[in-house]
């Protein structure tokens, strides 16, 4: 009998499903489920027909608990390297084209924190628990704080890393670092709809959006308005546009081809 895989990766419909599946572990991250993260995101790009990701974690007790720190996991720091593998991961997340939804089934902590921010949309059963508790062994959340930074206010994120307290999901929505709270049975029914919220509408203008929206965040408003005023123009060039207007017109479903 083989071992299973520590994460899962396989499309459903229009959905590429990413599972962290250590469930013993919290599902604790190494170097291979990184990669494997990594790989599931490079695989729903290549597939014309995924619209969304969905990244999530095995079992109802936790998404992902961080790193595993266990001697011997097998996540380690190569110091002659520039950069490191996780924050080659969320480098890759925020210059992806498709759509992508955290489905927060347990326990969000640390590194898995940095997962989460680095989805674009989140939904978290009620009893899900979060934190930054870095600084209770010595270190510090610095790779999630270039995600978290743009997401949450100044004073409560650094209530949040200063002190390592972990907070409840009603906390987690308040602060906008999720978008939906359910029950924990209500769970899969509000991703299938936030899916299907997704999956119907333009593959380019997500695509093109998504870009644009990267390409604005360092922007000052001048710089933004006059970039965006240049990609609307040229958005309309494209496939979807005009089927998309032809559809409104006819008064008809579009058909969208992604060009």
């Amino acid at each position: 009998m083989t071992d299973q895989p520590q994460v899962l990766l396989e499309r459903r419909g229009q959905a590429y499903w990413i599972t962290l599946n250590r469930p013993n572990k919290r599902n604790a991250l190494n170097q291979a489920m990184i990669d494997a993260i990594g790989k599931g995101y490079v695989n729903a790009h290549a597939d014309s027909r995924v619209r969304v990701i969905v990244l999530t974690g095995a079992g109802d007790k936790a998404f992902c608990a961080g790193a595993d720190l266990q001697p011997g996991a097998g996540f380690t720091f190569d110091y002659a390297q520039p950069t490191t593998i996780y924050a080659d991961l969320i480098r890759m997340a925020a210059r992806a084209t498709l759509p992508s939804i955290a489905r927060l089934n347990g326990v969000c902590m640390a590194g898995g924190m940095g997962l989460l921010c680095m989805t674009d949309m989140a939904v978290a059963s009620e009893h899900v628990r979060f934190g930054l508790p870095e600084v209770k062994v010595g270190v510090f959340p610095m790779q999630v704080l270039s995600l978290m930074q743009r997401l949450i206010p100044q004073r409560v994120l650094r209530e949040w890393c200063l002190s390592g307290e972990p907070f409840d999901a009603a906390v987690a929505r308040e602060h906008g670092l999720v978008n939906y709270v359910v029950s924990a049975a209500e769970l899969d029914a509000k991703i299938d709809w936030l899916v299907e919220r997704l999956v119907d509408k333009s593959p380019t203008a997500i695509r093109r959006g998504k870009a644009a929206m990267r390409a604005i965040e360092a922007m000052s408003f001048e710089q933004a308005i006059a970039y965006t005023e240049t990609q609307i123009a040229t958005m309309a060039l494209t496939e979807d546009a005009r089927e998309g207007m032809a559809a409104f017109n006819e008064k008809r479903p579009p058909r969208w081809t992604g060009r």
